[in-house]
Formats: structure tokens, sequence, C-alpha cells
């Protein structure tokens, strides 16, 4: 028996064709770039949840986006149940996220465009060899000389001598336009100083190029995952049930992976943590100066989307041991459907130990072994690939762990030419620039219910000085808490030198022993600040990256910090988390509260990153602080527990008894 679909599940393959019949009857020949689950509202939704059997389901309700012959883009909501569009508005000035379709149309018109093939003739490449000439289509960011009506694409130039050679070996000089619309290169933006393809002998990853160069290691040793009895969790539909945990899976177009409904069963108590959370936003600047790579800061989430990105994992490979996988189902440009067979990956994993004692006197003691959930998904951003772990612990610790990996982008430089500390010759004729990856994670706390604050903790040194009679040593130190009060004293930055970290508390639960508020603590030391400086493009553009954390009060639908619709904005008009935020006076103590934090890497290129790049991971941890009685993992099975008096009894058996 399947199980009944859940509020959040994601539109099915049928819903979505259904959706987009309903507005091709009012809007006849459109493209269409979203058409995904409208989530419920969260008055009726936490009404549901709290009592499935007699409230009233919420609506199925989807978000589209299309756009019309002529550029115009329009945003509707489409009730499923009444087979009816009830919301729809045509806007002007903004672009609509791009899809797979016009990523791949670009290399198609470049190829045969009279005045890229005139460049590449200029770089060394004959018009005979058009078809050995790649690029990676990427939104333009933001152009002043073009604005936002028109629907453009830049196109980021490559050279491939042989189909399984690395592209990004042979990155070309100069810059295409593509017009969407038009379907045809407008303009090429070409460099003061001329670049020409540099033909050096290739470096590959793939097995033929490994094996030409002496083969691959022999030294490895078969390493089995075994789980003969199925894993431990139980999923019903979408909803996942882990050592206590109890969550909703969801997935969508733009975010990926979404967990909602986020529970701890506390001793036979079903404590409410988070109602929401997921990664929804990123962005990539890159730290080159010069025209027109001032336009490389791909939002990757907003632009092109994590859910249209996303690989089809394979076992072995992407996931190992017992898998559960979940599908996803997504609109084609043309109104079809495209199918994403194992979009996410749902094991289980050993993770060494969860606690251990050993008694120094006589070696009693006892060990126990943790495993740990993952709930992961790879998506695919031109040359890089992010792999997207939610790892959920059994002692109430949530992990969101990113795994960097893939390719660099890469640009053209001469012989001897100076990088001028804007990158890294990585390999000859290969200049990898500096880059930042800063990933947003927004979190809709519901930490025991649904009001809560967020506090600012600092490890700092007592204020009294040493032989004062309240620090005569000079040794004592605290936790020092600030209370984030209003959405302007949220915007907040991380701060090595004292340990940060942010309290998610619900002040009207204490905790008998602590004498402290039931929390949970977002633990986050991988948080390089937006290095672009204020006022740039990028700046302007990205202003959920301004600081580390923002806290903001929770509205329905308020869930792109850098704007629904990102492609070619200006950054000149606050979208988005500032727009939300204001002028900072809103009040967020004892509220229902969404925390925004914005966290990731600084990527200064090496010669080690090239032609693949090593996995580079980031992780952070949200945990629980003064929300258990104690600790909550003792009654996990140890594998090995000894007392002293169990010592004792052995060590007089093998003696035999004393003689009196």
């Amino acid at each position: 028996m399947a199980p009944t679909q859940h509020p959040l599940d994601p539109l099915s393959a049928t819903e979505i064709q259904n959706v987009i019949s309903i507005v091709r009857k009012t809007h006849k020949n459109v493209n269409f770039h979203v058409v995904s689950l409208h989530e419920p509202r969260k008055a009726g939704m936490t009404k549901w949840l709290a009592e499935r059997s007699n409230a009233t389901k919420p609506p199925r309700v989807a978000d589209v986006s299309v756009i019309a012959p002529g550029g115009k883009v329009g945003d509707g909501l489409v009730d499923l149940g009444k087979s009816q569009i009830v919301q729809w508005e045509w806007v002007n000035g903004r672009q609509p996220i791009i899809t797979v379709e016009e990523l791949q149309r670009v290399e198609q018109v470049i190829r045969t465009d009279s005045s890229v093939i005139k460049q590449c003739e200029i770089s060394g490449i004959a018009r005979d060899e058009m078809h050995k000439v790649y690029c990676d289509p990427w939104t333009i960011g933001y152009d002043e000389r073009f604005g936002s009506n028109v629907r453009l694409q830049q196109a980021l130039m490559y050279f491939r001598p042989n189909i399984d050679d690395c592209q990004y070996q042979y990155p070309l000089d100069f810059c295409p336009i593509y017009d969407s619309d038009k379907d045809k290169i407008i303009h090429i933006d070409i460099p003061k100083t001329r670049r020409p393809l540099r033909r050096e002998a290739t470096i590959n990853y793939y097995p033929a190029d490994i094996n030409a160069k002496g083969g691959y290691r022999t030294d490895l040793k078969p390493l089995e995952i075994t789980q003969p009895e199925g894993p431990s969790f139980k999923l019903n539909g979408r909803e996942m049930e882990w050592q206590n945990w109890r969550f909703h899976i969801g997935f969508n177009y733009r975010e990926g992976i979404v967990l909602s409904d986020i529970r701890y069963n506390d001793k036979g108590t079903e404590r409410p943590i988070f109602y929401r959370m997921s990664l929804v936003e990123m962005v990539v600047p890159y730290g080159n100066p010069d025209r027109p790579h001032q336009r490389k800061h791909a939002f990757d989430l907003g632009e092109y989307g994590a859910g249209y990105m996303t690989n089809s994992l394979r076992l072995g490979c992407d996931c190992k041991g017992y898998i559960r996988y979940l599908d996803a189902e997504f609109p084609t440009r043309d109104g079809n459907i495209r199918h994403i067979k194992n979009a996410i990956c749902i094991h289980e994993e050993d993770n060494g130990i969860l606690f251990k004692h050993t008694d120094f006197r006589d070696e009693s003691g006892i060990v126990t072994r943790a495993r740990k959930l993952i709930i992961q998904q790879v998506f695919t951003a031109a040359n890089y690939e992010y792999a997207i772990q939610w790892i959920f612990h059994q002692d109430g610790t949530i992990q969101p762990e990113i795994k960097l990996t893939g390719i660099l982008n890469t640009y053209s430089i001469n012989p001897g030419e100076d990088t001028d500390g804007w990158g890294t010759e990585v390999y000859p004729g290969v200049n990898a620039h500096n880059h930042q990856h800063l990933f947003c994670l927004r979190i809709n706390a519901n930490v025991d219910g649904p009001r809560n604050t967020v506090f600012m903790t600092d490890a700092v040194a007592s204020d009294e000085p040493v032989g004062s009679p309240m620090n005569p040593y000079g040794n004592a130190f605290y936790a020092k808490k600030t209370k984030l009060a209003t959405t302007g004293q949220a915007m907040t930055d991380y701060d090595g030198a004292t340990v940060r970290s942010w309290d998610i508390c619900n002040t009207s639960k204490i905790h008998p022993f602590s004498k402290k508020p039931a929390s949970y603590k977002l633990v986050s030391r991988e948080v390089p600040r937006l290095l672009p400086k204020p006022g740039s493009l990028v700046w302007k553009r990205a202003g959920f990256a301004r600081h580390a954390v923002h806290v903001t009060k929770y509205r329905d639908d308020q869930f792109w910090p850098a704007g629904r619709h990102v492609p070619q904005t200006s950054g000149e008009t606050d979208v988005g988390l500032t727009e939300w935020i204001g002028d900072g006076s809103e009040s967020i103590d004892n509220e229902d509260i969404v925390l925004w934090h914005t966290f990731g890497v600084v990527h200064f290129p090496s010669p080690e990153d090239f032609p693949i790049m090593p996995v580079e991971p980031m992780t952070l941890l949200l945990r629980p602080r003064n929300f258990f009685s104690n600790n909550p993992v003792m009654d996990v099975p140890p594998q090995r527990a000894t007392t002293a008096s169990q010592i004792l009894n052995t060590t007089n058996n093998q003696m035999g008894s004393p003689k009196l």
C-alpha cells in the first residue's frame, strides 16, 4: 500500500503535467522555468502536523515561472485541487532561473557564429576545428551595458583537442555574450592583452591517461560495507524515522534537499527542534578585477538551481552500503518532464566512538560506537561538484557538510605572464583565479516550540584583574551571552579569537540542573568574510553574505535571500534578506524566527587542485545544549562494558578464595 501523500512532498510528474496544461489554457505558448510546490502556509501546516487525522490537509498549490514570446516573464500560483490559476503577475526587469536547455543551447550557437569563429582563428584554432570548441555557459551576472530586460548568458570559452581531454586545460581569452530571446551572439568581450591557445601536452584524469603514465595503485584491498539485516531507519513515503529522529525529506528545483518538521523523541516525548532547514543560496565571487571577470560571481542556487543540476547517484560510487534512493521530477522548458533517478541517497555509516571511558586504576570502563544517518545529493555547476550531506547523529546533533570537488574554473595565461596575485598558474597556460564559495543556510527554528531567541556566545577572559578577589590567579573565563533582540543587532560576524557561536534558545524552557534555557548551538568555524569590498557589484547583489548571521521574523514565502529572480540583478535595489531586514528595528526576541548563516571557504588554487580537485570538506554543527536532561545516548548498546566489581570478581576467581 502506497503511503499517503504528505503536504510537503514535491510535485509528482502527473501534478507537474497538470499544472502545465492549466497554464497553457490561458497563456498558450510559454516556456516553463519553474513548476514547483508552493509550500503550504505555516499556520495551516502546523495544525495538520499536530492533528493529522482531524485537521484539514493543506491544498496542493504550484509555484510557476514562465517566459512568454518576446521575453515577457510571468509568475503565478496554480491550485491543483481547483485546477485553476489563483494568482498571476507579469513582471518587468527580472529574469527567472536558467534552465538546462538554455545552457546547452549556447554551446551549439557559438560553434557556428561567424564572430566567434573569427576570434577562434585569432587564438590559433582553424575553422575545421570548431567542433573542438566548447563553452561553459554562465548567467552574465550583471553588466550595466545591457541591463536586466534582455536575457543573457556569457560563454566561458575552451578548446578540447580530443573529446576525452580536459577542456579546462585549454581556456580561450575571449567571452561571447548570448541573447536567449534572439538565439544569437550579440557581443564579444576581448581582452586588451591577447593570449593565444597554448597546445601543451595533455594532463587528464581518465583511466587511459593514468595507465599511460604508470597506472593505478595496486595496494588497495577490498573494503566491504554490509548490513545483513537491512538499515536501522524507516522511510514512510518521504518521512524518516531513525534513532529517535523524525523528519520529512523534501526536494525542489532550487534548494535541492529540504528538511522539515524535525523532531527528536526524548524518552517518549517528541520534541520539536526545527520547522524547516535547507541551503537556500550560495555565491562564488572570483578575485580577478579585470573585465569580464568582475561578472564571475555565480549564484549557483538562485541562477541555476541545486535541484535542476543534481546528479543521478550510483551505488558503489557516490554512496556505499545499504542505500535508499529518492527520485526527482522537474519540468523541461518546453513543458515535458525530466526525471532524475536517485537524486537523493540515504544511508548509515559507522561514526567511530560515541563515548568511552577507562578507569586508570583497573581498566574497567565502557566504549560505545556511534553511527550516523546521511541524506545526500550531489550537483554539478559547470566545472564544480558539490556533495551536500545532511548528517544526523544519535546524540541529537545535526551536521550539514559540503564536499567540494570537480575542476577549477580556468583562464588563459601567456608564457612568463604575471598573475598579479589574482590567481595561480596550475599548469602551463592555465591560470586559476582566486575565489570564494559562500553558502547560505536557512533555519526556521522550533526549539521546543515556535517562540525562540538567538544569543551570541563568546569565550572571554574575566574582566577582573589578576590578584583581585574575583580572579586571584588570573585564570577565570566565561561564556559571554549577547541577546540579539532586533534584526539590526543580529547582523553579526564570526570571531575566531572568542570561538564565537550562536545559541537558538527557548527562554521559557529552563533546564532543571543548569538553570539555562533549552537551546541548539550553531557551531561554525569556516566563516570567511565576503572579500569583495562594500559597494562592489557582488557585495550589492549578495547582501546575505555581508555577515555570518542574520535573523529575521518568520513570514511565509521569505525563502530566497538574494531575491526570487536572481539572474541579472544589479543590486541597486534591496531584495531578499536586505529588504526584509529594512532599518533593523524589528523585534526577533521570543518570536517565530529564521536564522540565516553564511559560511564557506576561500580558495587560492594550487597545482594539487588540477586537473581534478581532491574533495575539500566544510562542516558545521547544530548541537543540543541544555536541551536533554543528560547524555541522551547512554541507551545505545555498548561494544564493551566492564565494571570495577566485575574485574575484581574475575581476579578473585582466578586467584582462588583468600585464606583466612
